[in-house]
């Protein structure tokens, strides 16, 4: 290999690990965020508690509106035939 050819493969290796580099950081950078994110949502689900609200029901409501109103509407419909069907409702 030619002496200009083994420059350019350690230039284009070290580019390459530099890049690998800046991914990783990137990556641990918004783990970390998440993390925070995730906390603060924690927070406010135990401050939701402290004030009288069920968390369960809050947590429900969240995916729920995650969902297309169709989804959400067709599922809720098999829901209250099957809970009509074990004598759930009345």
């Amino acid at each position: 290999m030619s002496k200009v050819a083994d420059i350019a493969s350690k230039r284009a290796e070290q580019i390459a690990k530099d890049q690998l580099k800046s991914i990783i950081e990137r990556i641990e950078r918004l783990e970390e965020e998440k993390k925070a994110i995730s906390d603060d949502i924690r927070d406010v689900y135990a401050e939701s508690k402290g004030n009288g609200y069920d968390v369960k029901a809050l947590r429900t409501i969240v995916r729920m509106r995650k969902e297309e109103p169709i989804e959400r509407q067709a599922f809720e419909t098999v829901l209250e035939t099957y809970m009509q069907a074990l004598g759930m409702l009345r």
